[in-house]
């Protein structure tokens, strides 16, 4: 194994926390020799502005403090939104998203509650190469990835004791290192994470799955719930309020595992003729109502196209909490679904209810309409039909089901013979374009197609990644040679690229490669990403 790395000399922040990009990159797009180097200028950027709060990589989630996204977001947030929370705790509701999944989603319930039964005390069980575990400061389990909390309760009492002896010193522990183990804890109040891990991941990414699996939590209560829950009794079991729930959890540490959009926080679209994008765009934004916050068309794991109220942005992490609760029940197909979720990057504080919704239900197609009043359900009912109704009108319909017949491209019409896989993250628009990653397709590169060699590229693109956003020590490029493979990565202010070649390429076709897939990217653009995101 070798590798060589390169030191940047300067962190890549965005220093107004606004991804917009200045008037006068916008000019110099066109003109730019080398793709890329510049924010605002790279393949994929968007034209009109953001979409998503903040796109950068993930030096966002692991601050200590959370503040709300942006002042007028909260005002939203608080205006409405808040009351739902309030009335669930004075009428006794426990988590009404929890009890509507519990009868809607049997199905992966079920298949969630294999890995639940397994023994602890098996070979089994301690073979898994992750582990997660929630608990209460006092020490109550909440959730173990597998196996049962009851009988992990001892061991998570131990972690607890481990805690509170390192806090009585004054001091805080973070991560324990033993025997190939890597062990890492997390305090977000009133609530412990652990994450246990024998895999190459670093300390940082360990801590962003575990703010992952928190706020898939606050998103279920909010977080004014939850505080209020533990300031009435702190010994309180709060998977009374979480019942049936797991298999969301479940699923999110699937993605984590298997999804580079939730390692690079960012969103991949259906690559879709840009004509086509902005006719169902459009019809999206006619079909508007007073209180429709965001109006987003999904494609499986992928997105079509986000509306957004003005003013209003989107954090990438919530939205991946919203694909995640689609994609974790197969129930929102029969119907027209009406749930409570908390978007916590866009205010911790209370409910917004959501309108969820298959086009057909054969379809992936999945409309999802957010808005901020819990009596709105006719109205986005009503919405769905005259944005369906326009869609049709002007033959928009039939160029989306050709674009779900491809939902993705092969690595070879690059033209790049030895590179097997890249990714491709734009930090102006947070959207990235790779190969698809799941489900595995016949065409993926045949070392990745097997469950387990897959789930080994996305570890190495974890390395890669720990590499070049480490909190001392970041660099700007590093070249990475394996017995299977060869991989690339390196970060400007523009963008984030990672490659994997075989393992007969050379650094000098990598570094070669990097401007022709730029150039690659760069004439896809409009069929790739979301160059012209609309308002309300």
């Amino acid at each position: 194994m070798a590798a060589d790395v390169h030191n940047k000399g300067a962190l890549w922040e965005v220093k107004n926390g606004n991804l917009v990009p200045p008037d006068r990159f916008r000019q110099d797009r066109s003109d730019s020799p080398t793709p890329g180097l510049v924010e605002g200028t790279e393949p994929g950027a968007g034209q009109e502005g953001a979409m998503f709060v903040h796109a950068q990589s993930f030096e966002d989630l692991t601050a200590d403090s959370e503040p709300n996204t942006n002042d007028k977001a909260a005002e939203v947030g608080d205006s409405n939104v808040g009351n739902a929370q309030e009335e669930a705790l004075e009428g006794g509701e426990e988590g009404g998203l929890v009890v509507e999944q519990v009868e809607e989603g049997k199905e992966e319930v079920r298949n969630s509650n294999k890995a639940k039964e397994e023994d602890v005390t098996s070979e089994r069980w301690r073979s898994h190469r992750k582990h997660m575990f929630v608990l209460s400061e006092a020490g109550k389990p909440i959730y173990t990835r597998y196996g049962t909390e009851e009988a992990l309760s001892s061991i998570m009492g131990v972690m607890m004791l481990l805690m509170s002896f390192v806090e009585d010193k004054k001091n805080i522990i973070r991560s324990i290192h033993a025997d190939g183990y890597r062990v890492v804890f997390l305090r977000k109040s009133p609530l412990i994470l652990v994450g246990v891990s024998r895999t190459n991941c670093s300390d940082r990414e360990l801590t962003r799955e575990l703010q992952y699996v928190y706020y898939q939590i606050v998103s279920l209560l909010t977080l004014t719930q939850l505080n209020h829950v533990f300031q009435h009794r702190q010994s309180y079991d709060l998977r009374r309020l979480l019942a049936g729930s797991e298999h969301l959890t479940d699923n999110l540490l699937r993605l984590l595992d298997r999804d580079p959009g939730l390692l690079l926080s960012a969103v991949m679209c259906l690559p879709l003729a840009s004509s086509a994008r902005d006719v169902v765009s459009s019809s999206l934004q006619a079909a508007k109502a007073k209180n429709l916050v965001f109006s987003i068309l999904l494609a499986g794991n992928r997105l079509v196209t986000l509306v957004r109220k003005k003013d209003q942005f989107l954090h990438h992490m919530d939205l991946h909490l919203l694909f995640n609760l689609v994609g974790s029940s197969s129930s929102f197909r029969a119907g027209e679904g009406w749930t409570p979720i908390c978007l916590p990057k866009f205010n911790p504080a209370g409910f917004f209810h959501v309108h969820i919704s298959y086009l057909e239900p054969a379809s992936d197609l999945c409309l999802i309409l957010v808005s901020t009043d819990r009596e709105d359900f006719f109205n986005l009912s009503d919405c769905k039909k005259r944005f369906l109704e326009r869609l049709r009108r002007r033959s928009a319909y039939q160029s989306l089901q050709e674009a779900l017949n491809t939902p993705s491209y092969p690595v070879s019409q690059v033209g790049i013979p030895e590179l097997r896989h890249f990714v491709y993250k734009s930090k102006s628009s947070g959207l990235y374009t790779s190969f698809l990653f799941f489900p595995v397709s016949p065409d993926f590169p045949a070392p990745y197609q097997a469950e387990e060699e897959h789930e080994k590229l996305i570890g190495l693109y974890q390395h890669l990644h720990s590499c070049l956003h480490h909190p001392t020590r970041p660099l700007r490029y590093i070249y990475r040679c394996t017995e299977t493979e060869n991989l690339y990565a390196l970060v400007t202010s523009g963008f984030e690229l990672y490659l994997c070649f075989s393992p007969l390429g050379t650094k000098g076709l990598a570094v070669s490669a990097v401007n022709k897939l730029l150039k690659w990217i760069r004439k896809e653009e409009d069929r790739l990403f979301i160059l012209s995101p609309l308002t309300y």
